[in-house]
């Protein structure tokens, strides 16, 4: 009886190692090639108080005006304001309170760029900066309104006025 037992428990374990093998012994793909799972880009920068995430503009078909969409995170305690930088064009700001989660072309406008001169499926430069922080560059994707989840995305030709 004893070794009917002791047969049975090496024979689990037998099939519990062979189920779970190769989990247990090939490494992720996910934990070695990181990506990013959407058609934005999350924007490294360690230090700095805001989190960037899901990066990418949205252009008219001639590129001379994009909407920049992403969601900007503020983890801390205080208010933040995110310096975005394109090169030749006015910086763009966008204030961040304490705690809160702007998510731009969701629950807040994306911020427009005008005089933007980027074709769709390329990529443009940004520099990214918040806090104190020194700031980081990324390559930004530029995409069009062919999907349907970014046609209500692109830029009106003429920017809205204000009332």
């Amino acid at each position: 009886m004893k070794s009917r037992l002791v047969a049975s428990a090496a024979v689990s374990a037998l099939v519990l190692l062979g189920t779970t093998g190769c989990t247990f012994l090939t490494p992720q793909a996910t934990s070695i090639d990181p990506y990013n799972v959407s058609d934005g880009v999350n924007v490294p920068d360690s230090e700095g108080p805001l989190d960037i995430r899901n990066a990418m503009v949205i252009a008219t078909e001639d590129g001379s005006t994009g909407n920049l969409i992403a969601a900007v995170v503020n983890a801390t305690s205080n208010a933040e304001t995110l310096i975005i930088e394109i090169e030749g064009l006015e910086p763009l700001r966008l204030h961040v309170g304490a705690g809160d989660t702007v998510s731009l072309g969701a629950n807040a406008e994306p911020l427009r760029i005008d005089d933007f001169d980027t074709m769709p499926g390329a990529t443009v430069e940004m520099y990214f900066q918040s806090g104190d922080a020194t700031g980081a560059t990324a390559e930004i994707p530029v995409l069009d309104g062919t999907l349907p989840e970014y046609s209500d995305l692109v830029p009106a030709e003429q920017a809205p006025v204000a009332e």
